[in-house]
């Protein structure tokens, strides 16, 4: 199977992010209504030999959901496919989900949350001290994925080598954004750069998947014939998003771009049957996709990933 988007769509998004303004004030943290609530969490699965464990850093309420998703539909349409889910159109809950995944001796924090208190309460959860952390990797450079990678201006996570997409990482160091000096410039010798198909660790894959941010990236797990896709920010909620993979997301930076993306990934879990985690799903964050109609169905993890 092929693990990455198509060659044009990646010279698109690469010949994008060259000449693109980055809007100080764009993700999800930046622009919440309301504070993060305290939930820290972790859920474990197995993936062949490697240990793969969701920790739920913060969850946070947001109003007036349909100024998020599905912005290029009615007000109707969307309150129709809400009712048919069972889901108001008032409020939303969002979820931060980062994943640590233990391979041999390597333990890798994939997103760092909204801040370092809840990525390292989190963490406790799982067993687990920030200093214990031997790799982290970035997906984009939204708030609320890189909040939590400095505490009172030293690294959270002071063993940790980082790495980061290389066309995610060029397009956001042109910016004035507050949060990426804050939180990324510092750690810039110590980062290490991705392009499409670049290694992390033994069976752990880059996948560029740009649309969301310039140079978003997921990440494919493999061991032992078995796969799963942390797939970040792809999908930022399980009808909304996922579901509907052509309606439009504020957040995402390059809506066309994300919405063929979105359907080519999607598409992909749906026909291989892999299972995802996704940031924002409902926590566990972890499940599964189905063709349904003209879009998908999120199909939540129970007791598949069990070791």
């Amino acid at each position: 199977m092929t693990i990455s988007i198509d060659r044009r769509m990646a010279m698109i998004g690469a010949a994008g992010a060259a000449g693109l303004v980055l809007a100080p004030k764009v993700s999800l943290a930046e622009d919440m209504m309301k504070p993060a609530l305290p939930m820290a969490k972790a859920r474990g699965f197995k993936l062949g030999e490697l240990d793969v464990i969701t920790l739920l850093a913060g969850s946070a309420p947001r109003d007036n959901p349909h100024e998020i998703f599905g912005i290029n539909v009615s007000d109707d349409v969307f309150a129709e496919v809400s009712a048919k889910n069972f889901i108001g159109t008032d409020m939303a809950q969002f979820y931060f989900t980062p994943t640590l995944v233990r391979s041999g001796g390597a333990i890798i924090l994939f997103d760092t949350g909204l801040n370092a208190e809840g990525i390292t309460a989190a963490l406790a959860q799982a067993g687990h001290k920030p200093e214990d952390v031997t790799h982290v990797v970035i997906t984009h450079m939204h708030g609320d994925h890189i909040g939590g990678l400095m505490k009172d201006g030293a690294p959270t996570f002071a063993n940790a080598a980082y790495l980061t997409g290389q066309v995610e990482y060029d397009a956001w160091s042109k910016t004035d954004n507050a949060g990426f000096a804050k939180n990324v410039k510092p750690l810039a010798e110590k980062m290490t750069f991705l392009k499409d198909g670049d290694t992390v660790a033994p069976g752990i894959t880059a996948m560029a998947a740009f649309g969301h941010t310039p140079g978003h990236m997921t990440f494919m797990l493999d061991s032992m014939g078995k796969q799963l896709l942390l797939m970040a920010d792809l999908a930022n909620h399980y009808v909304w998003s996922l579901a509907y993979p052509d309606w439009e997301v504020k957040y995402d930076m390059d809506k066309a771009m994300a919405v063929q993306t979105r359907r080519k990934v999607l598409d992909m879990l749906a026909t291989d049957r892999i299972p995802l985690i996704g940031y924002h799903m409902p926590f566990p964050a972890a499940g599964f996709v189905e063709t349904r109609d003209q879009g998908f169905h999120f199909v939540p993890v129970s007791y598949q990933l069990i070791g």
